[in-house]
């Protein structure tokens, strides 16, 4: 039985490594719905991709801003009427701006939480009011949802909010059969990492293909035996 993904924040690090592996890795996944905002990162990354993948594998490349809920409203609606059931989804995509708490600023703070916590929570609703059956859903947490770190106080709100919400919908959507993992990285070698931390050297931490591989076991046949409460992924 084949299966489609839909992977948000695809266009570099984790997104985009777990796209790679699903497309060269997996026997069952044949087509993935790529979201991510327009840049020449994502064009590049879409084209390397469909240049490389092999026979009888889809790859569907979306520009979504998923900060705004009306178009990734809109993006979801089109991607499922245009490919059908979405059996796994990654919520990826993520956005802050790390200042100290006097520094922070409303919209700033609205957009983390639109991004991290409201975009995931949209896209579930939305599939989900569709009539779409998910048999796996990775939302991506991380480490300073666990423990709130000083100097991120809008992402460590947002990622511990992104930990209940995946408790809560592995609940209500274990009727369905669906299973909802939570995965919380440790230091990732991201974009966003360089923007939480510009001093740091990238090569001393754990690179997205890590966590990319991790998600690819949580999506593989044996992934199902694997206990997915709350996933801390370090080196």
């Amino acid at each position: 039985m084949t299966k489609t993904a839909l992977v948000t924040g695809a266009s570099r690090g984790i997104g985009l490594e777990t796209v790679r592996r699903f497309i060269h890795n997996s026997e069952d996944i044949t087509t993935v719905v790529m979201f991510a905002r327009a840049s020449e990162d994502f064009d590049a990354a879409v084209a390397t991709l469909q240049e490389e993948a092999p026979v009888g594998r889809r790859i569907i490349a979306r520009n979504v801003d998923v900060g705004d809920r009306g178009d990734l409203k809109k993006a979801v609606k089109a991607a499922y009427d245009e490919v059908g059931n979405i059996d796994i989804l990654v919520n990826n995509a993520g956005y802050t701006n790390p200042v100290p708490l006097q520094q922070v600023k409303m919209s700033d703070f609205e957009k983390t939480m639109n991004v991290n916590v409201y975009a995931p929570f949209l896209i579930v609703k939305t599939l989900l009011n569709r009539g779409n059956e998910f048999s796996l859903i990775v939302n991506i947490a991380s480490t300073a949802g666990i423990n709130g770190r000083s100097g991120w106080l809008s992402y460590s709100a947002s990622k511990a909010a992104v930990i209940n919400m995946s408790q809560v919908m592995r609940e209500e959507l274990a009727i369905y059969g669906t299973r909802v993992v939570c995965l919380s990285p440790g230091r990732t070698a991201t974009a966003l990492r360089r923007t939480l931390a510009p001093e740091e050297d990238p090569s001393t931490i754990m690179q997205p293909e890590h966590v990319a591989k991790v998600i690819e076991t949580f999506a593989s046949p044996i992934g199902r035996f694997i206990d997915s409460e709350n996933v801390v992924v370090r080196q």
